[in-house]
């Protein structure tokens, strides 16, 4: 039986973050800590990131009441300042509420997709919405002279070096993504090929001040290739999501140049536009 491809349908989404989370200078309410980069991460920021992986991860379920400021302040060993810019940004956000009498409580309602919380960015969630943790495996690492198409996404001068990854990225041990991204190799010098950082987006930040502020995004319909078939473990002619990104940072140039492809039959592509 002859199988016919699919036509691709295509939607451009972009994703931005409020120009007060992504000018990247933070107030002075902390002491930014600078990592080999040109740009100094906020405490607050830091501290927010903190917070925010705790109420995610689970560790504080909706509903609970956190400790007072003055005790998070020694917890995390930061001014009571640091901590009450971090509660109010994240109270702003969702995260949080304030509630008479009680204190700061988890809302339950956090804003899984939104690039504030970089560190946990992912595309596909449960049939019923719920968060998934992922995990990425590096399959490959090259470095090269950018082609004329990753110069034009990226805005780089011909001749560039670049980094190529391919990843592998799978839930609860099922492979159901894999990536290949492009980053310009002068934008991150140093780099550590032989040890690619899970957590790319939080490594940017951290070791070069780069935040990722916005990314747009093209979602397509295809057919699984050879290639999905051996690392999705799915049967041609499944279909597969097609995402291709480039992603921006804080003055508004692109970082990062991505396609991924996923499997969608137990999950779902969420976005959330703000």
């Amino acid at each position: 039986m002859s199988t016919r491809k699919l036509p691709k349908a295509k939607a451009m989404i972009e994703k931005e973050v409020p120009a007060s989370q992504a000018d990247g200078s933070g107030r002075s309410d902390g002491v930014g800590v600078k990592h080999g980069g040109s740009r100094p991460v906020a405490l607050y920021e830091q501290l927010k990131r903190q917070i925010s992986e705790r109420i995610l991860l689970g560790h504080w379920a909706p509903g609970t009441v956190l400790p007072g400021e003055n005790q998070l302040a020694r917890d995390f060993g930061v001014a009571v300042g640091t901590v009450r810019r971090a509660l109010a940004d994240l109270t702003a956000e969702g995260l949080l509420m304030r509630r008479p009498k009680t204190g700061t409580v988890v809302t339950g309602r956090s804003p899984h997709h939104s690039l504030r919380f970089f560190f946990q960015y992912f595309r596909l969630h449960g049939e019923e919405g719920e968060l998934l943790r992922s995990t990425a495996r590096v399959l490959s690492v090259e470095q090269g002279e950018i082609t004329e198409a990753e110069r034009d996404l990226l805005q780089a001068k011909s001749g560039a070096a670049v980094i190529r990854l391919h990843r592998l990225r799978s839930v609860a041990g099922r492979a159901v993504m894999h990536q290949r991204i492009v980053l310009e190799e002068r934008r991150v010098s140093g780099f550590p090929v032989n040890a690619v950082p899970e957590l790319l987006y939080r490594y940017l930040l951290e070791q070069y001040g780069i935040r990722i502020s916005s990314i747009r995004e093209s979602v397509a319909a295809d057919l699984a290739t050879e290639e999905d078939a051996g690392l999705l473990q799915v049967v041609p002619p499944a279909p597969i999501l097609v995402i291709e990104e480039v992603s921006y940072d804080q003055a508004g140039l692109p970082v990062i140049i991505a396609t991924s492809r996923a499997i969608t039959d137990r999950y779902r592509y969420m976005n959330e536009v703000r």
